[in-house]
């Protein structure tokens, strides 16, 4: 349980990250490896862009599914915008599914229809109908199955291995926020659907009924026994990468101090929550990556993304 200090600290940074908006400047778009392929949602009835690495070769292939961020565009990904995953993957022996949009949506099936978000269906897309295609087209085998996301999508990723075991052999966070009904967490949920003008009752209904607990990683824990499980985050403190972001620093930037470093205190928070539930589950193999300094940005999520495939998705698939 959370303390009540821990309580104060979650609500304030809930607070903070409310009042600043966290609007993030992207970097510049990278040539990205693979093709942007149309999966038609009939879930969605829309189709649905996503970028695919083809793992190659000729025998069927594990499968990989790597989710956006909360401001996911429909366009392309984060993933392709500021890291070089895609490239990082190529001749893998792994097929690769980077879906664009999302953004809002926490990658759930929700309650209802949204006036600004519109119609959401990521959970049916993401575990039946994306994966048939990549049947279909990419010979995926549809058992070697793992999937990773970041912030928002790192719970989601937790959360979808958890609601789906017999699917996924291998799951990702980084820096997510996995104890979702918890208070403080479960409010800044909300209030991150809400910046993205969607209506959070839609989603899940109205906390802490509605559909909640039923999509809290913390509470299904038991559930990703015998899987592998990755879950990183840094402290906030710092970042090796961005001095700017170190209020001792002569360049210290207030803004991008609010932008980067609250959220991933409140994840660290939470991920560390979470690693303490997970660490008495039975046959789960856990690594984690939780480190002194650290910031909400990709930098630390492109690095743990390749530390979580050589430390958890090869074994489990290869």
């Amino acid at each position: 349980m959370l303390t009540r200090a821990r309580k104060r600290l979650v609500a304030g940074l809930v607070a903070v990250v409310a009042a600043t908006g966290v609007t993030m400047v992207a970097a510049p778009t990278a040539q990205a490896a693979g093709n942007t392929e149309y999966v038609y949602s009939a879930a969605m009835h829309r189709n649905i862009p996503v970028r695919i690495v083809d793992g190659g070769g000729g025998g069927p292939k594990p499968t990989l599914y790597v989710l956006d961020g909360l401001r996911a565009p429909n366009n392309t990904s984060g993933w392709l915008q500021n890291t070089d995953v895609d490239r990082f993957m190529v001749g893998k022996g792994t097929n690769v599914a980077i879906p664009f949009g999302g953004g809002g949506s926490f990658y759930t099936d929700w309650e209802r229809t949204d006036p600004k978000l519109g119609l959401n269906r990521w959970e049916t897309f993401l575990t039946r109908e994306l994966p048939a295609y990549m049947q279909r087209r990419h010979n995926s085998d549809n058992r070697r199955n793992g999937i990773a996301g970041l912030s928002m999508s790192g719970t989601s990723a937790l959360n979808l291995a958890s609601r789906h075991p017999g699917f996924y052999r291998a799951v990702a966070s980084y820096s997510g926020y996995p104890t979702v009904t918890l208070p403080g967490f479960n409010q800044g949920i909300q209030a991150s659907v809400a910046e993205m003008g969607g209506n959070p009752i839609n989603m899940w209904g109205i906390w802490p009924a509605g559909q909640w607990a039923a999509n809290d990683p913390f509470l299904s824990a038991n559930n990703l026994a015998g899987k592998h499980v990755y879950v990183s985050s840094g402290t906030g403190v710092g970042s090796k990468y961005d001095s700017s972001v170190n209020p001792a620093s002569a360049n210290f930037n207030p803004v991008k101090f609010a932008q980067m470093v609250p959220l991933e205190v409140a994840a660290s928070t939470s991920s560390q929550l979470y690693i303490g539930r997970l660490a008495v589950v039975p046959g789960v193999k856990l690594t984690t990556h939780i480190t002194p300094d650290g910031v909400h940005w990709w930098d630390y999520w492109e690095s743990d993304f390749k530390q979580s495939w050589a430390s958890t998705f090869r074994p489990a698939f290869f």
